[in-house]
């Protein structure tokens, strides 16, 4: 495959944007510049974009760093969609590993591998997932004890799984959780006679948000970070 032809593909830009990506020195082929646009690479060959290590494959695999008013969707509804972020072509193509509300922020994965987004979500597959909650009020010993067994939700018939919860002050905690019911964390919150104030997602499995991202910015994943969802760990 020629190299402006990968490029195009494993960032679902347009190949006049490849191009200019390969010819101002951003590429790299096995760890050296290079800016022949019409280079034929294979699976055999690492090939990096300004640092990031491009899969070889015709999916794409994106982290979002989502701010606070935008959606998970496809389209602009009563919120804008976070699409309007990425700027790139073919978005009808993509969907989400985990939505966040349009009052959440923090990481979203993004991809049109169907596989790998049903791995990450699935419940039945240990990735966890993580949050930083602010609350109205401190949570008390016995509502963390309660988060960490499990909470029966508001028209549910079975508790939640157990979570991870951790203090790092009196009205601020990080929650991992394993399912993905709606609005699961703050629902959890409410069980325990609280209320979420902020929400933020900080990691997904072993995945974590880029503390240099600023709200709204994206990236590819890298190889190695797409491999890291493909181990099926059954509960």
């Amino acid at each position: 495959m020629r190299l402006d032809k990968f490029i195009a593909k494993a960032t679902g830009s347009t190949r006049s944007k490849a191009k200019k990506l390969i010819l101002s020195g951003q590429v790299n082929v096995d760890q050296t510049i290079c800016k022949s646009v019409g280079l034929i690479v294979s699976s055999q060959n690492q090939i990096e974009l300004s640092g990031d290590v491009l899969a070889f494959t015709g999916n794409r695999y994106i982290l979002l760093n989502k701010p606070k008013g935008c959606i998970c969707s496809s389209k602009d509804e009563q919120y804008p969609s976070v699409f309007n972020l990425l700027g790139l072509n073919n978005l009808d193509k993509l969907h989400f590993a985990g939505r966040l509300d349009v009052d959440t922020s923090g990481l979203v994965l993004i991809s049109d591998d169907g596989q790998w987004t049903h791995r990450i979500t699935s419940p039945k597959h240990k990735h966890a997932k993580t949050y930083i909650v602010s609350t109205s009020e401190p949570l008390t010993k016995k509502a963390i004890q309660q988060l960490k067994t499990g909470v029966l939700l508001k028209d549910n018939v079975k508790p939640t799984l157990p979570a991870v919860v951790s203090t790092i002050d009196d009205y601020t905690y990080s929650i991992a959780i394993t399912e993905g019911r709606y609005h699961q964390v703050k629902r959890m919150f409410a069980a325990v006679g609280n209320h979420v104030v902020e929400l933020h997602r900080r990691s997904i499995g072993s995945l974590n948000i880029d503390e240099t991202m600023e709200m709204g910015q994206w990236r590819h994943l890298t190889e190695k970070e797409i491999e890291s969802f493909s181990n099926i760990h059954l509960v």
